[in-house]
């Protein structure tokens, strides 16, 4: 735990310093390294670790998609993106089928999975950085998916006595559930109260909207790549983060809760 605790002691606020102060160019960067990473991880943990070919393929799709969104052409790079991807990994596997190393259909669902549309919800972060006060909106999903997995964590340690999940992930408890949305959307509402102390207009109805949906998302995230590892039998998708994992063993719930808070706020927009 004291390793864990010491690299998000290090690690958040050098993210949070690089969204708030950054250019939307420089944090595109940020946001290209972590959609690649994770797409590599999620590659490679269902199996195509050893294909390092295929698990670029989904890296550089990953970032392409990123940097489409930088440029204004999200969505025309997103379908070029997944069109090659769908292209490429089909032509590899009629390669290999007739070999000792087919490709099975899994793996390829994973590229075009990983490099396109996981890429595209992770690019919902530069999306909101491009906004117009684009600094304060894109931390809001930060606010939330981290907090709630902080929270939901802590409460499982100290107050945790439940199990809701054991067959996908043990430690989980109805007490950690519970406490991640409550410390989640109250993440959220105490951030809208910041903003509105630096004198900007905060609709807090849209706040506890964005605080709740992003809490029950990044739970819902959390477990559904955990069924991943489960299923494949994998701990963690990488050691990039000691205490942490890989890239995606962080981001992982960050691709539900970016896309739903981007969605939110193009329909019911905070300030």
């Amino acid at each position: 735990m004291k390793q864990r605790i010491l690299v998000a002691v290090i690690f958040v606020p050098l993210l949070f310093a690089v969204m708030f102060f950054a250019p939307a160019w420089a944090f595109a960067i940020v946001t290209a390294l972590i959609a690649a990473l994770s797409a590599w991880e999620l590659i490679a943990a269902v199996g195509a670790g050893a294909r390092k070919r295929i698990c670029l393929y989904g890296a550089v799709g990953a970032a392409a998609v990123q940097a489409g969104v930088l440029l204004g052409r999200g969505d025309y790079v997103f379908r070029i993106v997944l069109f090659l991807l769908m292209v490429v990994m089909f032509v590899e596997a009629i390669r290999a089928f007739a070999g000792e190393h087919p490709i099975p259909f899994a793996q390829i669902a994973a590229v075009i999975f990983a490099g396109g549309v996981m890429a595209c919800f992770l690019s919902s972060l530069l999306s909101l950085k491009l906004y117009e006060n684009g600094r304060l909106w894109v931390l809001i999903p930060f606010v939330s998916a981290f907090v709630t997995d902080g929270g939901a964590y802590f409460v499982g340690v100290f107050l945790g006595k439940h199990k809701a999940t054991p067959h996908i992930s043990p430690k989980k408890t109805y007490e950690g559930f519970a406490g991640g949305l409550v410390i989640g959307t109250a993440a959220v509402v105490l951030y809208g109260l910041i903003l509105t102390l630096c004198g900007i207009a905060v609709n807090f109805a849209a706040m506890t909207v964005y605080g709740l949906a992003g809490a029950v998302v990044t739970e819902i995230g959390d477990l559904a790549f955990s069924m991943i590892k489960r299923e494949y039998g994998v701990k963690d998708y990488g050691h990039l983060l000691p205490g942490h994992g890989g890239m995606l063993d962080r981001f992982d719930s960050m691709v539900f809760t970016a896309p739903v808070i981007y969605l939110l706020t193009q329909v019911f927009p905070a300030f």
